[in-house]
């Protein structure tokens, strides 16, 4: 029995750091201290603070491990977000935006189908923005996640560099980082942006002087459409995706791979994918499978499939947001003179 008590309170207290993380206190969160301090002119008392409050969340760990579009097979992940319920929201948030969107439609060129499904994929347009402490969230990414080995320092980095953005933009915005919430990830509001890219893309687009994608759909419509437009380089009025048939000989060279595309239509079909609509030659392309329910289905991604894959970078969640924003227009336009 005392052996069985003391294996039980080893492992309690092997076990302990990972639930009761103190970041202010672990050597190697020291140096991102120092960069607060030094580089960005915190207080060192607040910081310690705020990292002493911080904590760890396994559970945390646990979703990043096991991702949907990961685990669930196409025609599984698809269930989750093209549902008749996410389509009637979107074109009830439509009707409700037609002014903003049409706005952030001429200002950077972003189909206003595509920023809808974006704010539907991501927060069920808003309903779901996160229950997790941001903080909690990256500080636990950024000093605790060790998934896999080879990824390490790059997470690490990653998530230091997301923690370090979240103290400034809770500075500039005149908020307490403890008060944030977002995902498991770490991504804020509507549009569910990581700090560096609430930074650098969140816009004010209803003039109130605060770029706020937290309560404010027209600031999370601007955002997301600038986001696409700058980093995503969505090109205006450009095809996104096309089905194809295959051929009895198909070279899979490329296939899945969400790179910008390079390979052009006129090769693509001489390698075994043939588009179901005409597109110029000299278009680009790269070449997807998606495991259907009863068959594979195969795509062509051009630039603004990638574009959506810069939001995140899984063939099945861009092909999620692109099939919910058609599914949105066509409800949409079942009013005819809506899309007259």
């Amino acid at each position: 029995m005392k052996i069985l008590k003391f294996v039980v309170l080893s492992s309690c207290l092997l076990l302990a750091p990972l639930s009761f993380s103190d970041y202010s206190q672990q050597p190697q969160v020291a140096p991102f201290i120092d960069r607060m301090v030094e580089e960005h002119q915190f207080e060192r008392a607040q910081v310690l603070e705020w990292l002493k409050v911080a904590e760890n969340q396994q559970s945390i760990v646990k979703a990043m491990s096991r991702p949907a579009e990961k685990v669930k097979p196409w025609h599984e992940y698809r269930k989750i977000f093209v549902s008749e319920l996410r389509i009637k929201r979107g074109v009830e948030f439509w009707q409700q935006h037609e002014e903003t969107l049409e706005r952030a439609y001429k200002e950077y060129g972003v189909d206003p189908a595509i920023i809808v499904s974006i704010l539907g994929v991501e927060t069920n347009y808003g309903r779901n923005t996160g229950s997790y402490r941001v903080i909690d969230a990256l500080s636990t990414l950024a000093f605790d996640y060790y998934h896999s080995i080879e990824k390490r320092e790059s997470r690490k980095k990653f998530f230091t560099i997301q923690l370090e953005n979240l103290f400034l933009l809770a500075r500039e915005q005149k908020k307490d980082p403890l008060s944030l919430t977002g995902s498991y990830a770490g991504a804020m509001g509507w549009g569910q942006f990581m700090p560096d890219s609430y930074r650098d893309y969140a816009v004010d687009f209803d003039g109130d002087n605060l770029a706020d994608i937290w309560t404010n759909p027209t600031d999370a419509i601007g955002s997301v459409a600038n986001y696409f437009n700058k980093k995503g380089g969505w090109k205006k009025d450009q095809p996104v995706a096309t089905r194809v048939h295959i051929g009895e000989k198909l070279d899979t060279q490329g296939l899945n791979k969400m790179r910008r595309p390079k390979v052009t239509i006129a090769e693509l079909i001489v390698r075994g994918y043939q588009p179901v609509q005409n597109f110029a030659e000299d278009s680009l392309a790269f070449p997807m499978k998606l495991t259907a329910k009863y068959a594979d289905e195969y795509w062509l991604g051009f630039n603004n499939f990638y574009a959506i894959g810069r939001y995140n970078p899984r063939i099945k969640y861009a092909m999620a947001v692109y099939q919910l924003s058609l599914m949105i227009k066509e409800q949409r336009c079942e009013t005819p003179e809506i899309c007259s």
